[in-house]
């Protein structure tokens, strides 16, 4: 009678900690949202009406997107105990594929399936490719890191520089000039009657596919990670890969799985590049998101919903260039510009508080 008091009261223990990290982060995400707003009001309220800060508002979370597809992949690797410092690589990547394969895609179909349809199927298909290619050099990885044991932040950098280097000759060779006009990008998908909320229908219910798909990624990740015994096995890893394996669980295999799924999820915020913001691609064209991503991360503390309060945060100084330069000459555009860059230093000094990174992040593991 007294092991299953103990044991109940230990379970209410771990739910109240789990609901108390859940509201913690919920406020803390109002507070952002409210302070975001009352700062935009403050700085250009009197020069519009509110529309305009509702747009910054809107345009903030579509900025977001990339940086938290990048944060949820690092979320993924280190959990399971692989640095990835090669998110940036695999974004560019994808975008390069999305772009392409968008673009000839659409020249083949559109004579068989007509301009609409041709257009549809081909942003899908080149969504699948993109998460494709990313996924082919997160294997790379996996292999060198995992396999190996090659130094991870060594292998990572090798996977970025792999991707400047393929995707820059693939942009001189085949993108460069000369190309018909493509399908061009998602289209804004309003959600019915939650799109007609005020103020939070316009920022949360209005918006393309990949940000729908981010956010339920952060609801997903979390929910994996936190709740199921798939999660905790990650987790295990991470922390004590040796205490793991002789739990019985592959310790491997698991970082496999991890440093793979991470690849799709950054394979999908590449593709936002240039089949949700752009219908074009340039070299470089990440501009050095994939490591605000890490950034985003670390200021989350390695939880989903952390990193995407990180996301919003720095998307927000760059989508208010801008709306600044527009209702406030007087204020100079390098100051909103300068703001993610800033705030990706604040973050890795500690500013906002120590980060404690997974115990066995970033060291190879060696089966007994």
């Amino acid at each position: 009678m007294v092991k299953r008091t103990s044991a109940l009261s230990d379970a209410l223990q771990l739910a109240w900690v789990r609901l108390r990290r859940s509201l913690t982060t919920i406020l803390l995400t109002a507070f952002g949202l409210v302070a975001a707003w009352a700062l935009l009001n403050l700085v250009i309220g009197g020069q519009c009406d509110g529309k305009c800060v509702v747009d910054a508002l809107a345009q903030t979370l579509r900025v977001a997107t990339p940086i938290a597809f990048a944060a949820f992949c690092g979320v993924l690797c280190e959990r399971a105990g692989v640095v990835d410092i090669g998110i940036e690589g695999k974004m560019l990547m994808a975008a390069m594929a999305a772009y392409s394969v968008n673009l000839f895609g659409f020249q083949l179909l559109q004579d068989a399936l007509g301009p609409v349809a041709a257009g549809n199927v081909s942003r899908w298909l080149a969504l699948v490719m993109a998460v494709a290619s990313a996924l082919l050099l997160a294997g790379l990885h996996a292999v060198f890191s995992i396999r190996f044991k090659s130094d991870q932040i060594i292998s990572g950098t090798v996977i970025n520089i792999l991707a400047i280097g393929i995707t820059g000759y693939m942009y001189r060779a085949f993108l460069a000039e000369n190309l018909p006009a493509g399908p061009g990008t998602f289209p804004l998908v309003p959600i019915p009657l939650l799109a007609e909320i005020p103020v939070l229908g316009p920022i949360l219910f209005h918006q393309k596919p990949l940000t729908y798909l981010m956010l339920a990624l952060a609801v997903g990740i979390y929910w994996m990670l936190f709740y199921t015994q798939w999660g905790l096995r990650v987790r295990a890893v991470g922390e004590h890969p040796r205490a793991a394996d002789t739990l019985g669980i592959d310790v491997l295999r698991t970082r496999y799985i991890n440093t793979l799924l991470g690849g799709v999820v950054a394979g999908l915020g590449g593709a936002w590049f240039t089949l949700e913001a752009v219908d074009v691609f340039s070299p470089l064209m990440t501009n050095g998101l994939g490591f605000i991503g890490l950034a985003a991360m670390i200021f989350g503390k390695w939880n989903p919903f952390g990193a995407l309060l990180g996301a919003l945060l720095f998307g927000l100084g760059n989508s208010v260039t801008a709306t600044v330069s527009i209702f406030r000459p007087d204020i100079p555009s390098q100051i909103p510009q300068m703001l993610p860059y800033l705030l990706t230093i604040i973050v890795l000094t500690g500013v906002v508080g120590r980060a404690v990174a997974p115990a066995a992040d970033g060291q190879p593991y060696e089966k007994s």
